[in-house]
């Protein structure tokens, strides 16, 4: 397993008002995220547990991609990654924070 811990300063904070959020299943080919609000409103956590060694660029370049779009100040993400390709990664984080923009 290979741990990975990216910190992003953000623009604004994450909207919303849910406190916890899941999306995914670990499972061949795609990953599970855990989100919650948790930290200061201008910054993001991504916590990476992975099977595959050597990505850490690619990752990092998802991450900031996905910090960059959404600005999601606030939220902490622990990913539980099964070998997941770029794009759903792309996905599931933005389907996390759609869930955290929810209203009550």
């Amino acid at each position: 397993m290979e741990d990975l811990s990216l910190r992003h300063a953000t623009r604004e904070p994450a909207g919303g008002t849910e406190a916890i959020a899941i999306v995914g299943v670990v499972a061949s080919g795609n990953l599970e995220v855990l989100v919650e609000r948790v930290l200061t409103d201008r910054e993001c956590l991504v916590e990476i547990r992975t099977t595959a060694h050597g990505f850490d660029d690619v990752w990092t370049a998802v991450v900031a991609d996905f910090v960059e779009r959404y600005s999601p100040g606030g939220l902490k993400f622990s990913i539980n990654d099964g070998g997941a390709r770029p794009d759903t990664v792309s996905l599931r984080l933005a389907q996390a924070v759609r869930l955290m923009e929810r209203a009550r």
